[in-house]
């Protein structure tokens, strides 16, 4: 297993001027304004023109190998190891409806990738469609949309990483199981993921380090609800701590009540716990 390190999101000078929330996300550009814990005050979907964010300046990579692609649903971040390199690319990203998920435990790899490819959906979206009392084609192309909304990298033979002409929909649960990233984005792994590329989906709602200088960190997100009281808001999800989490937060230098404190906010961002 990797070492768990604390990395430094390039500095990105941000002001507020817009009133939609994808342009925001988008500007932002590190998949940070998915997370309402971290904006508290602050409407989700149409925030207030003036309005002060949180954008996280850091954040703890997934206790993975750091290699290929790691899908964590929980953050709803995708991670990208490009091979002989030090480096990480972390770009925002949409994944499954209730009901619908996106593998969480699951590796895989990219079998192939095509630009523009046909759709050829599910027998659960057949039957969803003439439960509504519609009928769907047994295949299409997408129309009134982008190239890149079109390309996608294929993981596996079931689902694909693919774009979209909906951006407010990342940082959302959105799709049939698929992920979903902004085209600008699946354009750039389009072009710089090879085929054969690992591909990990993970579900880690809970990150913790103990940094080189002796410094530990935790960074709590919302988990994925499983049920719809969970879904709708009327039931907290619980958290559970794994053993490598646990393994930082049990430390004898280790203020508890600040770990207490960041599993009740849940905001997505890096807390120093010593």
């Amino acid at each position: 297993m990797a070492a768990v390190w604390l990395v430094r999101i390039r500095s990105l000078p941000f002001r507020m001027i817009t009133n939609s929330r994808w342009n925001t996300s988008r500007r932002i550009s590190d998949g940070a304004f998915q997370h309402a814990g971290s904006q508290p005050g602050v409407d989700t979907y149409l925030p207030k023109g003036g309005s002060v964010l949180n954008i996280p300046q850091q954040l703890i990579l997934p206790d993975t190998v750091h290699e290929g692609i790691i899908i964590n649903s929980a953050e709803m971040r995708l991670y990208y190891y490009p091979k002989g390199t030090n480096t990480v690319i972390v770009l925002p990203i949409g994944i499954g409806q209730l009901g619908k998920d996106t593998p969480i435990n699951w590796t895989t790899k990219v079998e192939r990738k095509k630009a523009g490819p046909t759709r050829t959906p599910t027998a659960k979206m057949h039957a969803e469609y003439a439960a509504a009392g519609n009928r769907c084609p047994p295949s299409y192309r997408p129309v009134r949309i982008t190239r890149w909304g079109c390309t996608r990298c294929i993981s596996g033979r079931l689902y694909a990483i693919h774009g979209t002409n909906a951006n407010f929909g990342i940082g959302l649960r959105v799709s049939h199981g698929c992920v979903r990233l902004r085209n600008d984005d699946i354009k750039f792994l389009f072009e710089n993921v090879p085929v054969g590329t690992r591909v990990q989906f993970i579900d880690e709602p809970v990150k913790a380090t103990t940094e080189p200088d002796g410094s530990r960190y935790i960074e709590v997100h919302n988990p994925l609800s499983t049920t719809e009281a969970q879904f709708r808001g009327g039931e907290i999800v619980p958290i559970t701590l794994t053993q490598p989490v646990q393994a930082v937060t049990s430390q004898s230098d280790v203020d508890q009540n600040v770990v207490e404190q960041a599993i009740q906010n849940r905001s997505g961002m890096p807390v120093r716990l010593n």
